[in-house]
């Protein structure tokens, strides 16, 4: 299901080329859909988290993969009238936000006991943003080599995204909730949000640790996306000019590179937050700054070779900033909240998709290599301050990893914030 969330997202991505020579769309027109896609995804995630929690993630899920698939039927029905494509693309939008918010919680809590006994809580808020990134590489890829070379691309190009999400729900129909409702009556008796009770009869987290994400989430989190939105959106329309018959392929390559190279660095992510609680995010910063540096000259000679190596350094970036940002949100979120602080991270990242457009904008009144040198130098600053905050801050506590789990992780966490009966022993 998330890497359907992913593929229905960078499908049309690959295709904006296309759009622009197919059916004549202008630039801002072709960019304004992009953005249209970040307008429905906000709401899908700050409506779909807390419903989540609620109601389960698995009803949420199920009826977003559904909206999801009829968002794509819209988009293959704007080939004939272009019209369907505003609904589309926020419909796109509103089904991946609820999709991204209700599955990265299930995902996690399936990773975790009793579903996986020894589950540790880092690889579980990791392995959402693992299956996403998987739809970005492949999603925009194969929209981009149908539309080259199958007839009618701007309708084919979406079949599979419709044959995936079919299957997917399929499956997905069989996975089991695991927000159970005890555990909504357990609130509830509480107060509410009050605390509730665990297996054991012990006060369980139910404060969100807001100074963390405040301090370490939300400042990262725009850099999520607007690193590969720069990499597959922006930097293929400045350097295609001399890739006459092939600006579609080199697109949808672009939309491949960047989320495959973020998937590249997982492993060596991992390793870094162990050292220490700030690198993944230092890394991914450093990594976004050394792209938008290399965009620079790319973007002023047109060099599609050098534009698509930024793209990779991007991409990158994009991966060492995602798993920094779900490790925290997750460890921020008592399991009670995991889905509405979840969605609150993706839609904080999000935001960063609209840099293309917001660059668009601005490069009527400067040229968009310097516009790029702005965001090199305002991505290096951020890098700065976490790597300030890693060298100064303390060294993580250890906290049971999963509920049930006698397996540690790096998730740093007030000792006073959180009561269980693995810290009373």
């Amino acid at each position: 299901m998330m890497t359907a969330s992913g593929w229905s997202a960078n499908q049309f991505s690959a295709l904006l080329g296309a759009y622009r020579s197919e059916l004549g769309l202008s630039e801002s027109a072709v960019t304004g859909l992009f953005a249209l896609y970040v307008v429905g995804l906000v709401p899908g995630l700050l409506i779909g988290g807390p419903l989540a929690d609620r109601r389960g993630r698995r009803p949420v899920a199920l009826t977003a993969l559904a909206v999801n698939l009829f968002s794509t039927g819209l988009l293959m029905a704007g080939s004939a009238a272009t019209v369907w494509l505003l609904p589309g693309r926020f419909l796109t939008g509103v089904s991946a936000g609820a999709l991204l918010a209700a599955g990265s919680a299930w995902i996690k809590e399936l990773s975790c006991p009793p579903y996986v006994p020894e589950g540790a809580a880092g690889v579980a808020a990791r392995r959402p943003g693992l299956f996403v990134s998987a739809g970005f590489a492949s999603g925009g890829l194969v929209a981009a080599l149908i539309a080259q070379w199958l007839p009618h691309p701007m309708a084919t190009a979406y079949v599979p995204h419709v044959v995936l999400a079919v299957l997917a729900w399929v499956l997905a129909y069989r996975a089991p909730e695991t927000r159970r409702p005890a555990e909504r009556d357990a609130r509830a008796a509480a107060g509410g949000d009050g605390a509730a009770v665990d297996a054991d009869g012990v006060a369980a987290v139910t404060a969100v640790d807001w100074p963390r994400l405040r301090r370490a989430v939300l400042p990262l989190a725009p850099w999520v996306f607007a690193a590969p939105a720069i990499g597959f959106a922006t930097l293929p329309g400045l350097v295609d000019g001399g890739l006459t018959g092939w600006r579609t392929v080199y697109a949808g390559l672009a939309t491949a590179v960047v989320p495959g190279c973020g998937l590249l660095v997982q492993p060596l992510a991992r390793r870094l937050a162990v050292r220490n609680r700030f690198a993944t995010a230092s890394a991914g910063l450093g990594a976004i700054t050394v792209g938008l540096a290399l965009a620079v000259p790319a973007a002023a000679a047109a060099q599609p070779a050098l534009a698509l190596v930024a793209a990779a350094v991007l991409g990158a970036g994009y991966g060492f900033a995602l798993s920094f940002g779900l490790t925290e949100a997750a460890a921020a979120a008592p399991p009670t909240r995991l889905a509405m602080v979840t969605s609150l991270f993706w839609t904080a990242a999000y935001l960063g998709m609209l840099v293309p457009y917001a660059l668009t904008l601005l490069s009527r009144w400067w040229s968009m290599p310097v516009l790029l040198a702005a965001g090199a130098v305002l991505a290096a600053l951020t890098c700065g301050g976490f790597a300030a905050a890693g060298a100064v801050g303390p060294s993580p506590e250890r906290r049971p990893a999963c509920p049930g789990s006698s397996r540690g992780d790096v998730y740093p966490a007030p000792a006073s914030k959180f009561r269980t009966s693995a810290n009373r022993s």
